[in-house]
């Protein structure tokens, strides 16, 4: 048998396990709109059985609501409860006196996953079934294919967020201009020695004075 969402109230109330699987089925076959009527459905039940002995002479879904609302203690898991059967209501209403199809499946499942959240505190807070199951959450994927997800919302989430991150293309680096350098020559060239008349002149002189000077003193 195919696993759906909603496997944790087959216990808890066969008969609100039935009517809120057939609004799973109708979305999977795109009967979005009748999906969203059955989810209406499911809240209505809901509430019936919620308020019990304490309901009088309501008899619509709105005069059950407002009753319930009135009866409340003002914890936030109540608001919350509250304000899901009030959105199932609301748009199961539209969905089923609407003289149009809208084929709204983003609605449809935004319903669907409200009934999930309205189940689960009508079984935990209502039905006294155990509180973990508080910590499941809907699966799209076991919505569409009938089969659970092995991914967790967490790692779904990070995949998502990764895909929408936008590809960075690689910088691209500008290559220097390597500039041609003047080529070394090796060979340096040696400057040509003066020859040097004056020191030479003077040395002749002093040559000369001192050989006089010598012939001088032998005679």
């Amino acid at each position: 048998m195919t696993k759906t969402n909603f496997d944790y109230l087959k216990e808890a109330d066969s008969d609100l396990y039935e009517i809120i699987t057939d609004a799973e089925k109708l979305y999977r076959d795109e009967y979005f709109e009748q999906s969203m009527g059955q989810a209406r459905r499911f809240g209505e039940h809901v509430c019936r059985n919620v308020l019990g002995k304490n309901r009088t002479t309501e008899v619509t879904f709105d005069e059950m609501l407002a009753t319930l609302k009135d009866k409340i203690q003002g914890f936030e898991q109540e608001k919350e409860f509250i304000d899901d059967l009030y959105f199932l209501k609301k748009n199961g209403n539209i969905s089923v006196h609407s003289g149009k199809v809208s084929h709204n499946g983003t609605l449809a499942l935004e319903c669907l996953q409200r009934a999930f959240e309205v189940g689960l505190n009508y079984a935990v807070y209502y039905q006294k079934n155990d509180a973990d199951i508080l910590k499941l959450q809907y699966d799209v994927e076991l919505l569409v294919t009938g089969n659970r997800s092995k991914k967790s919302l967490s790692d779904k989430y990070l995949e998502a967020k990764d895909k929408a991150k936008p590809v960075e293309k690689p910088k691209k680096t500008k290559k220097k201009e390597q500039k041609e350098k003047p080529q070394v020559s090796s060979m340096k060239s040696v400057p040509k020695k003066n020859f040097n008349y004056g020191f030479w002149i003077t040395v002749g002189v002093f040559l000369f004075v001192a050989l006089c000077m010598v012939i001088y003193l032998l005679m």
